[in-house]
């Protein structure tokens, strides 16, 4: 086949000569039979098993993707697809391709993404080793659905169904596993229609080991949503640590506290201090992150954001940094003051470092306010000449992979 079609069923393969065969006969009876006019297309990345040949044998259109991973093989296969739609899903015959009425009904509908869910669709026995059942996958998803408000319950499922052309205008950069959660997650920030659909999953006919690998996957893929959020991963913990840095603050300058029989002094202040500068340099990463992940697509742009970062220009930035320096300086020359009349000699520290420790601190906000606008300045030339760039029809899709693979690689 050398013109359009209306769906192209995408595997991508690596060594899979035990069960692909049985995908494809599956997949050419569910075109034959649905009367859907369509494409097997095998992406395959380094396979040396004799897979090329056996699905080239059955009539399938065999992609040779030069880079190994999954990624690699599913963003290559879907650029390289005639259909108007594409359904992939994994050639271990752990998914049955000869079912796919309803993700092309659902599409036809005008879904751009059409997700299937095993949890509601059946897990056969030994389909699905019980960590991945029980926490790998459940867990995954929650995080998935908190940290984006994604209505999906199945963020995992490799048998999926899109409008190809919805698809690469999200611009998918993952190599490997993560591609299905960049997928969904890209999906829901850009606000296409996604919907849902039971699938089953059967326990693959592979006699070797899965090449899914539980915890190197596992981690991948928690750190790749948390810097796709960077609410999550920067603003919430640094918000929560700056709020009680302050609280213990305000509670230990006057004097020391006791709760029973537990004394609460300098010390504790101290690291109040910490959380203090902590939690405010985490959520200055937050504006960071949020100027440069919305720049290169992988933040959903925020009207609200945009104003205040508008209002908070670097002068006022420059002006928060020097009060809170005069703060850090004013206490800094009582606490010398009261050394002075000490003869400066030895001083009581539960006095004196109730004056040091909060200079220190408002000295520290200082800088970090101070060079945080300067920074914020310099994102804001970069965002404002990347609005420029895409105005005129181009997008920074080199500097959005060289991020992306740098999360993932």
């Amino acid at each position: 086949m050398d013109h359009p079609c209306e769906l192209t069923i995408l595997m991508p393969c690596l060594n899979e000569a035990e069960t692909l065969a049985r995908c494809i006969r599956k997949a050419t009876t569910f075109l034959s039979q649905a009367g859907v006019d369509g494409e097997i297309l095998i992406a395959d990345h380094g396979s040396t098993d004799g897979s090329q040949a056996i699905a080239a044998n059955l009539g399938a259109r065999v992609l040779p993707v030069a880079r190994r991973g999954y990624g690699n093989a599913l963003a290559a296969g879907i650029r390289a697809a005639r259909g108007k739609y594409v359904i992939m899903g994994d050639s271990d015959d752990s998914y049955d391709f000869g079912a796919l009425d309803v993700f092309v009904s659902r599409l036809r509908d005008g879904f751009d993404l059409v997700m299937g869910n095993r949890f509601r669709g059946g897990i056969r026995p030994g389909a699905m080793p019980i960590l991945h059942r029980f926490l790998g996958n459940p867990g995954i998803t929650a995080i998935g659905r908190l940290f984006f408000r994604s209505k999906c319950g199945d963020f995992y499922c490799g048998l999926r169904g899109f409008r190809r052309e919805s698809i690469l205008k999200l611009d998918l950069q993952a190599t490997g596993m993560e591609f299905a959660i960049e997928m969904v997650v890209k999906a829901t920030n850009a606000k296409i229609k996604v919907t849902e659909v039971p699938t089953t999953l059967d326990p693959d006919g592979r006699s070797r080991p899965p090449h899914l690998k539980t915890w190197r996957d596992g981690w991948r893929t928690l750190r790749f949503l948390l810097l796709f959020s960077p609410r999550w991963l920067f603003l919430y913990p640094g918000f929560a640590l700056f709020c009680l840095g302050l609280i213990g603050m305000a509670w230990l300058l006057p004097a020391t506290r006791r709760v029973g029989s537990v004394s609460f002094d300098i010390h504790t202040l101290l690291y109040a201090s910490l959380a203090v500068t902590a939690g405010f340099q985490s959520m200055q990463f937050w504006v960071f992150a949020k100027i440069y992940g919305t720049r290169v697509g992988i933040v959903p742009r925020d009207p609200w954001f945009r104003r205040v970062i508008g209002a908070a220009t670097l002068e006022i930035g420059l002006i928060t940094g020097m009060i809170l320096l005069l703060i850090g300086l004013v206490l800094a020359v009582l606490a010398v003051s009261a050394w002075d009349s000490a003869g400066f000699g030895e001083l009581p520290y539960a006095q004196t470092m109730r004056l040091a420790i909060p200079s220190a601190t408002a000295i520290m906000l200082a800088f970090q306010t101070a060079y945080g606008a300067f920074f914020v300045s310099v994102l804001e030339i970069r965002a404002n000449s990347a609005d420029e760039v895409s105005v005129s029809g181009n997008s920074p899709q080199i500097e959005t992979a060289t991020l992306v693979r740098a999360v993932v690689e």
